[in-house]
């Protein structure tokens, strides 16, 4: 089993680097939970860049479907599933949530597109938000309950801002986030989003992007204060949250055509100051 958890946390450390650091500052105890958690995320969030076709993938999120609501302890011999399935039964973490993650993530196969800023919250509520609710659970799963609000507006915080930064990824597939409504408010379509050069109509629909991310972290960050130390590890990405937002405003290059990064120094400064104190104020 050691031998799969170093598997499972080198996945981690490779495809989602922030998610890995934030881990590492969770009690010894609770991190191969956390770590499984992140790689499922990882496994079926990168579905779409293993396929051809949406069909395979959505035999591969229902294959994750059947790993997770099936009964007794049998080993898969997926290093991560079977990390996740002890994860699940030693936590006693809601199945309900996963299933909802994996109807979620079923859009990422296909290139429709978003209606409404109601449905891309939704689609942030049941993917990043339950990822963090998750594993507060793991952390602390008597206090967690209180805070699920909280990470709903963390976890949209969080997905609209990883939404941005993946802009060039989904302009090259032909994918678009970006709510119907918001382009349309914007005056400019799909179309011209992913395909075109842009113009003013793409860049102020990636501005009321940024302005959405602000507006939940914003209210994010003003309920973190409250929160126990036990559960400031499955936040902690948010303290980098605020930062990419930034770099994306400041860029000389549109979020559209490149992707926003932090320095490896400055994103374990953030991790580490936030693990620290919390989202208190300076």
């Amino acid at each position: 089993m050691a031998g799969g958890s170093t598997i499972v946390m080198h996945a981690v450390r490779a495809a989602d680097h922030d998610r890995y650091l934030s881990a590492l500052y969770a009690p010894a105890d609770k991190r191969d939970a956390l770590l499984a958690l992140y790689a499922f995320n990882a496994e079926i969030a990168s579905v779409r860049d293993r396929i051809h076709e949406p069909l395979p993938g959505e035999v591969r999120l229902q294959w994750w479907r059947d790993v997770i609501m099936a009964e007794g302890e049998a080993e898969t011999g997926h290093p991560t599933a079977d990390a996740l399935r002890a994860a699940i039964a030693a936590s006693h973490l809601p199945k309900v949530a996963f299933d909802n993650m994996l109807e979620a993530r079923i859009f990422d196969l296909y290139d429709d597109p978003m209606p409404s800023r109601t449905d891309l919250e939704g689609y942030c509520g049941e993917t990043a938000a339950a990822l963090i609710q998750l594993a507060a659970l793991v952390l602390d799963p008597t206090a967690a309950p209180r805070f699920a609000e909280l990470a709903g507006r963390a976890g949209c915080a969080q997905a609209i801002t990883g939404l941005l930064l993946l802009l060039p990824l989904h302009r090259r597939r032909g994918q678009c986030f970006v709510p119907a409504e918001i382009l349309a408010a914007a005056g400019t379509t799909q179309e011209e989003f992913v395909r075109g050069d842009g113009g003013p109509g793409a860049e102020r629909a990636v501005a009321a992007m940024i302005a959405l991310a602000r507006d939940h972290l914003g209210a994010f960050e003003k309920g973190a204060p409250a929160l126990p130390v036990s559960l400031r590890p499955a936040f902690l990405p948010l303290a980098l949250t605020r930062a990419y937002l930034s770099r994306m405003d400041s860029a000389d290059r549109s979020p559209r055509l490149a992707t926003a990064t932090l320095s490896t120094l400055r994103r374990h400064w953030l991790l580490l100051r936030h693990a620290m104190r919390g989202w208190t104020p300076l």
